[in-house]
C-alpha cells in the first residue's frame, strides 16, 4: 500500500474510534440515568420548576416589541465588544491601519446608537408618562 493511503486509513480509523467513544459515552449516560433515576409519579411531576418558585400563569406570555428591540441591541453591541476585544489583542500587529479601521467601526456603531436614541427607540416609558415628564421639566 502507498504511504498516503496508510496515513488516510490511520486517520479514518482514529475518527471511527472517536465516534464510537462518543456514542458509547452518550449511551452510557442515558442508560445510567434511566436505571438510576427516580420513577416518581405525581401531579406536580410535569410542572416547570425554576429556582424553587412555584409557577404562576401560563408560559405563553406576551411581551412588548420593545423587549425584543432591546434584546437585539444587546446582541449587536455585544458583538461589537467581541470585535473590539479581538482588535485589542492584535493592536500592535495591525498598527495605525487597524486603529483607523476600529475607529471607523466604533463611529458607525455610535451613529446607529445616536439615531436610535433620537427616534425614541430606546425610550421605554409610555407616551402619557413622557408627556407628563416633559411638562414637569418646563
Amino acid at each position: 500500500m502507498p504511504e498516503a493511503a496508510v496515513a488516510t486509513l490511520t486517520h479514518n480509523w482514529g475518527f471511527a474510534v472517536f465516534l464510537l467513544g462518543v456514542f458509547g459515552l452518550c449511551a452510557f449516560m442515558i442508560g445510567a440515568s434511566r436505571l438510576l433515576g427516580s420513577r416518581a409519579i405525581g401531579r406536580s411531576k410535569n410542572e416547570p420548576f425554576e429556582s424553587g418558585i412555584v409557577p404562576t400563569g401560563g408560559a405563553r406570555l406576551r411581551l412588548s416589541a420593545k423587549f425584543y428591540l432591546v434584546a437585539m441591541l444587546f446582541v449587536i453591541f455585544d458583538i461589537e465588544a467581541l470585535f473590539l476585544f479581538a482588535w485589542s489583542v492584535s493592536a500592535r500587529e495591525s498598527g495605525w491601519t487597524g486603529f483607523i479601521e476600529a475607529s471607523v467601526f466604533i463611529a458607525i456603531l455610535l451613529a446607529g446608537l445616536v439615531y436610535l436614541w433620537r427616534i425614541g427607540a430606546l425610550d421605554w416609558a409610555p407616551a402619557g408618562r413622557r408627556a407628563r415628564q416633559a411638562k414637569l421639566k418646563q
